[in-house]
């Protein structure tokens, strides 16, 4: 059996779009009847194309997916290389031109994860005219707002700072090949405050170590610079009060260690013109490995599943 980045590969393609390369996949429909439907998939801080395979899979249940690296994430080329910086604005405007570039005159689902739905928010409300094209609009753990954080004071200062601090070199290059080397990580990470939640249902070293490897390998093909200066703008986000006309359809964990649920449903109510929250048993923000369907068919919780059916 093919394990999912030999499965993936199949239908990973390369992507060159501001003189910058990365990947994307492009999954057909499970079934002819859906391949009317176009599914946009964008994944969230930490991440890469591999880690949401199958999330991707239970997606083509409902039609064809689309899913594309980002500048600076899943490997790809950052914002750096061309001279800019990775903010929430310009990552909003590079997805409305992949939008544009790849969809033409279709209609599109976007669902987005965690902070992939805070760029999907910002580029619906610098391009409004995009709204036009979304069938669906759904929020997988997303959030809206600096506050929706459960972090205290003291830890929310620190994760500021230190983000900052990495944002520059040389300190994030002595960071990226000091510290996220795989034997200092493979060492420590487990530990941290943040990957404890990671790592609670662990039970043998064998899930241990595939863990590790994944996480490893997210650390070390992310672009630092991207994800710690990323990392500065959501701890500061304010989406501001230019309104989107849409729905949110959201996706809420019952046990998210990030986030308040009430405040991200204040916060989104603030910017969309309606929100539905569909709560799930996950029992972290989002788990680093996903190893089957079954696995990711947890993020659509069967209303959702029933919404989807019917588009």
């Amino acid at each position: 059996m093919l394990n999912k980045e030999d499965e993936a590969k199949k239908y990973i393609l390369q992507i060159e779009q501001e003189g910058l390369i990365g990947r994307k996949i492009m999954l057909p429909a499970k079934s002819k009847t859906k391949q009317k439907n176009n599914i946009l998939f964008i994944y969230g801080h930490h991440s890469s194309l591999e880690r949401w395979w199958g999330l991707v899979k239970v997606f083509s249940s409902y039609g064809n997916v689309t899913v594309p690296d980002l500048p600076g994430f899943g490997g790809m080329d950052s914002f750096y290389k061309i001279g800019k910086k990775p903010t929430i604005d310009n990552l909003a405007d590079y997805l409305a031109k992949f939008i544009t570039n790849n969809f033409e005159n279709k209609q599109v689902l976007i669902a987005g994860m965690s902070f992939g739905f805070v760029i999907v928010t910002r580029m619906l409300q610098r391009h409004p005219e995009l709204t036009g094209k979304v069938k669906l609009l759904v929020s997988v753990v997303g959030f809206a707002d600096k506050k929706d954080f459960t972090f205290s004071k003291t830890r929310y200062y620190l994760y500021l700072v230190t983000a900052k601090l990495f944002t520059h070199r040389p300190f994030s290059t002595i960071f990226r090949y000091g510290l996220l080397n795989s034997f200092i990580l493979s060492l420590v990470y487990s530990r941290t405050h943040n990957a404890k939640h990671k790592f609670s249902n662990v039970n043998t070293k064998a899930e241990f170590d595939n863990l590790m490897n994944v996480e490893i390998g997210l650390w070390q093909n992310n672009d630092l610079r991207t994800y710690m200066f990323t990392t500065t703008e959501f701890l500061k986000l304010n989406q501001g009060s230019k309104r989107v006309n849409l729905k949110v359809w959201h996706v809420a964990a019952k046990a998210d260690h990030f986030f308040d649920n009430k405040l991200v449903e204040e916060h989104m109510r603030l910017t969309y013109d309606d929100f539905e929250s569909f709560m799930t048993n996950m029992t972290t923000h989002a788990p680093s490995v996903i190893s089957d369907e079954e696995t990711a068919a947890k993020y659509i919780p069967e209303k959702l599943h029933l919404l989807l059916n019917e588009i």
